[in-house]
């Protein structure tokens, strides 16, 4: 059985108090449905490269995310091409980009390879 979901707003929400508590740059780059909106976190880390997060449940149910631009960090303009053909696949999408060198998400769970 899976956990309850929470919405997509109060998740992104949620997640840009933790990132300003942390002292991380966050923003919202795409509002999506309030309610059932997927997000894609955009992990900017300058030089290194970014990182695109997509929300996935894992086999239980759980919440979980997928490096959705592969294990490696991709260069900027690869990462929002990818976030731009999701957008046109899913118009509910949330996107969220969060800048930091040092690569901290705002959010506890799993990543899945």
């Amino acid at each position: 059985m899976s956990e309850p979901k929470l919405k997509a707003r109060l998740w992104v929400q949620a997640a840009i108090r933790r990132c300003d508590i942390l002292g991380i740059p966050a923003m919202v780059v795409r509002k999506g449905d309030a309610d059932a909106g997927v997000v894609l976190v955009k992990l900017n880390r300058g030089a290194a490269g970014c990182e695109v997060f997509s929300q996935v449940r894992d086999a239980a149910g759980r919440l979980a995310w997928l490096r959705a631009t592969g294990p490696q960090p991709v260069p900027e303009d690869k990462a929002d091409a990818y976030i731009a053909r999701q957008r046109e696949v899913d118009w509910d999408l949330w996107v969220l980009e969060v800048e930091d060198r040092e690569g901290r998400l705002p959010f506890d769970e799993m990543i899945l390879g």
